[in-house]
């Protein structure tokens, strides 16, 4: 091999190194936006055999999003694509508007989608793109839409934003900056990124990580929660539970993992602020239970994580699992889940206040969260 050819394969080896390796890159490549699924047979509803994994936003007019992934095979498999449905009116009729599929019944499958509203009202659909179940080649890809109080909004193309998975919502810090917690998985040290744009979501840079020991690895699915004195909290998924770790200067570096005081099973979990500055955390089980994917339910901390409320409970059925959603602006908080995903193969979706978890009529709490549970999207036989 001549000189001029050794300087051509390095140059495409740092460019593409998965071309020199021998692997498939066409997950590099940008997924089909396809309008009105329902009306195409691989896509309706009816057809598929795993559903789950669901997000929810919600605009100040009242219109609700939401998004899951799925696929007409039963497993997480290069059939899978996100589903993105839509509601007009606060989540009471739902109708899916989009399927993001990379390739049809080729190798690449779309999946762990989230979906958020960001500061000044853009619409974010999130999700990952890979080959077979290997997050460490995974990217987080992402499409925008200016104007999502309406049933059909323009959407952006797709763009690849970072390596890696995001399995939960961004977070806007006190400095503007917002911040993607995009992760490796299990096959990589300092897994669990923090990855930041300081100019509204234009560029993404990764700030620092997490390690989760080797032992304890699994997909992290980590949440980032700035707290009242600037110290970032991270908290994360570990084959024990949820792990935790502090950064104080601003998520460059990060206190060794430690386990966190949630008892918890290996599976997301939802901790955010409200407009209240008080802190939600909906978990699997009492805070001191170990549980498994069963018994949902919501806790309030009135002092920035300290101690924490008496749990609601919102769904106790076995099989429930991967809470997700935003406050409104009424003070409503509006919840996504997934119930069953190879049978039922239901995604829910509830509404509860602050109040609602506060409050000492309790069972008549509990009874109005259960009376707003509906199912917003279903697979398989309907």
């Amino acid at each position: 091999m001549n000189r001029i050819s050794i300087v051509t394969c390095l140059i495409c080896f740092f460019l593409n190194p998965l071309l020199i390796l021998g692997q498939d890159d066409s997950f590099l490549q940008p997924a089909e936006l396809i309008s009105l699924p329902s009306s195409i047979d691989i896509y309706k509803p009816e057809s598929r055999e795993f559903t789950g994994i669901s997000s929810l936003a919600v605009t100040e007019k009242g219109h609700v999003w939401a998004v899951w992934y799925t696929g007409i095979t039963p497993d997480e498999d290069h059939n899978n694509y996100v589903v993105l449905a839509h509601s007009e009116d606060g989540g009471q009729e739902w109708k899916e508007v989009m399927a993001i599929d990379p390739d049809g019944d080729g190798p690449v499958r779309a999946f762990d989608p989230e979906i958020w509203l960001d500061p000044d009202g853009k619409l974010w659909v999130f999700w990952a793109q890979t080959i077979g179940k290997d997050g460490t080649v995974a990217g987080v890809w992402a499409i925008t839409a200016e104007n999502p109080s309406t049933g059909s909004p323009t959407w952006s193309a797709p763009k690849r934003l970072t390596d890696g998975v995001m399995m939960c919502k961004p977070t806007v810090l006190s400095t503007g900056e917002w911040v993607l917690p995009s992760s490796t998985w299990r096959k990589t040290d300092n897994s669990a990124k923090m990855v930041v744009s300081t100019d509204k979501g234009a560029t993404w840079q990764v700030r620092g990580a997490v390690h989760v020991p080797e032992e304890n690895r699994v997909f992290d699915e980590h949440i980032i929660v700035e707290k009242k004195d600037g110290t970032l909290w991270m908290l994360l998924r570990t084959n024990y539970g949820i792990g935790e770790s502090f950064s104080s200067d601003r998520g460059q570096t990060w206190s060794s993992l430690q386990a966190s005081p949630f008892e918890h099973p290996s599976a997301r979990f939802f901790i955010t602020r409200l407009q209240s500055e008080n802190l939600l955390l909906i978990k699997h089980g009492p805070k001191t239970v170990k549980t498994g994917r069963s018994h949902l339910m919501a806790f309030i901390s009135l002092d920035d994580g300290e101690t924490w409320s008496r749990g609601l409970l919102l769904d106790e059925r076995p099989g429930v699992s991967y809470p997700d959603g935003q406050q409104h602006k009424d003070g409503d908080f509006f919840l996504t889940y997934d119930f069953d995903r190879r049978e039922s193969q239901e995604i829910l979706m509830t509404t509860f206040s602050e109040e609602d978890v506060l409050a000492n009529d309790y069972d008549n709490r509990l009874f109005r969260v259960f009376e707003n549970r509906k199912v917003i999207g279903k697979g398989g036989e309907q």
